[in-house]
């Protein structure tokens, strides 16, 4: 029989090489990102999972963003958008649900904060030129003008406490194209966190939302387009965590017709697209349901007035980029929080 002291030094030897191999064993990888991309609200919609990969969590979140298409596209003949417009001129109201009609207020309001340039009651302009369809075309002055007749945001009839909505003037109608793909955005983020989602992208045609922080800890790297160049070439990158960058720009959609190009942002005091020598402009904000809005409100208005608006906000930063290839933030991208984009293309300027 052996020792006590034998035992003991046994036991050691033991422990000893336990200890070494798993010591020596790799620490567990990052699990493999998981993508799914759905066509939904007329673009392409892509959701990317870096924790955990679960057919019914994808589901959810398309079929969420599926929900809100069904009510508020101009496109399906059934949703409760068209029939508010096909009500038009009547005495009769339309009943929605609680998304479209917290889209619309949140719309109207980022109508009167920017004096009507974001206007949801656009929907006549937007239809007359038809940029982003099959035939697009340059109307006369005369068509524009009346047209132009049917925009106005501050005669939609809204009655929150019964949800129900009504547009006074026949031939109007909306077209919440310029803010429902952020407020899907948020939503798909509600369901990913009520599953216990902490690392995630949401994609919905550009309009980029992160989740929390990568699954290393660090921030995400989100680049900001060059308007100039090929989709995938970026000038600036944006460090985020829990954040959204919405942009607005000529190169996304526009036609050319006797080599003038017109582009789809219309001006609801021309009923033309906006004249300026803006290419683009990127909105940062926790929330994309106004990142998205404003993204166009601010683009309209131009620099000057854009970035007063933004200050107004608190916690919202924009990024202006010129045709002449100036670069112009707000505020909470200068000093400390500077280190929130960096200058990715030397043929650009990040001016004073």
């Amino acid at each position: 029989m052996r020792n006590s002291k034998s035992i003991k030094k046994t036991l050691f030897m033991m422990i000893l090489v336990i200890f070494s191999a798993s010591s020596c064993a790799k620490a567990p990888e990052p699990a493999e990102p998981v993508s799914e991309s759905r066509l939904l609200l007329g673009t392409s919609c892509r959701i990317t999972l870096y924790e955990q990969e679960s057919r019914a969590l994808f589901d959810a979140a398309f079929d969420r963003i599926a929900e809100i298409e069904q009510a508020m596209s101009v496109n399906i003949i059934e949703s409760e958008i068209s029939q508010i417009n096909r009500r038009s001129g009547t005495e009769q109201t339309t009943r929605v649900h609680r998304d479209t009609l917290e889209v619309l207020l949140e719309a109207l309001e980022i109508a009167q904060a920017s004096d009507g340039l974001f206007d949801p009651t656009i929907g006549p302009l937007v239809t007359l030129w038809g940029i982003g369809s099959d035939d697009p075309k340059v109307p006369d002055q005369q068509q524009i003008m009346q047209t132009l007749e049917k925009v106005d945001y501050r005669s939609v009839a809204v009655d929150a406490e019964n949800s129900t909505v009504r547009l006074p003037r026949a031939g109007m109608s909306l077209d919440l194209g310029g803010i429902a793909k952020g407020y899907a955005a948020d939503e798909v983020r509600t369901i990913l966190r009520e599953q216990g989602v902490e690392s995630a992208l949401i994609n919905l045609g550009g309009n980029v939302l992160t989740v929390g922080k990568k699954p290393d800890g660090s921030l995400w790297k989100i680049g900001i387009q060059d308007p100039q160049s090929a989709r995938g070439d970026y000038i600036l990158i944006a460090a985020l965590e829990d954040k959204a960058v919405v942009t607005s720009g000529t190169y996304e959609r526009f036609f050319r017709e006797d080599d003038t190009i017109y582009h789809h942002i219309l001006d609801t005091r021309t009923g033309y697209p906006v004249v300026s020598d803006l290419l683009s402009v990127s909105i940062i904000a926790s929330d994309s349901f106004i990142a998205d809005a404003l993204s166009t409100a601010v683009y309209a208005m131009g620099i000057e007035k854009g970035l007063e608006l933004i200050e107004s906000y608190e916690g919202i930063e924009a990024v202006f980029i010129t045709t002449g290839k100036d670069i112009f933030v707000s505020s909470g991208l200068k000093g400390q929080g500077a280190s929130m984009i960096t200058l990715d293309d030397s043929s650009y300027t990040l001016a004073d």
